[in-house]
């Protein structure tokens, strides 16, 4: 991965009953807004046992970001962060 491509990390807690409806959000309604972009390179989603949801993104340059979820199915609004690799 080149220094210029940028990774954002998008985590959120949900709503522990609405936890598979924030899934279905992401993937079926967020995401598939990046395709898009010819900036988007790839995109992968996580989940956790404590109802966190993280999608991964990799961009060539100026990352899109993720439209709000519904609140009804968050327990708290969404972070963002952004990395770039470290040549090592």
């Amino acid at each position: 991965m080149s220094a210029h491509v940028i990774v954002r990390m998008w985590e959120v807690r949900a709503e522990p009953a609405r936890f598979a409806d924030l899934i279905t959000w992401v993937c079926e309604t967020a995401l598939p807004e990046f395709d898009h972009s010819p900036l988007h390179l790839s995109s992968e989603v996580f989940t956790s046992t404590d109802h966190r949801l993280v999608v991964i993104s990799k961009w060539r340059s100026a990352p899109l970001a993720l439209p709000d979820p519904p609140p009804m199915l968050v327990a708290r609004p969404p972070h963002t962060w952004d990395f770039t690799q470290v040549d090592r």
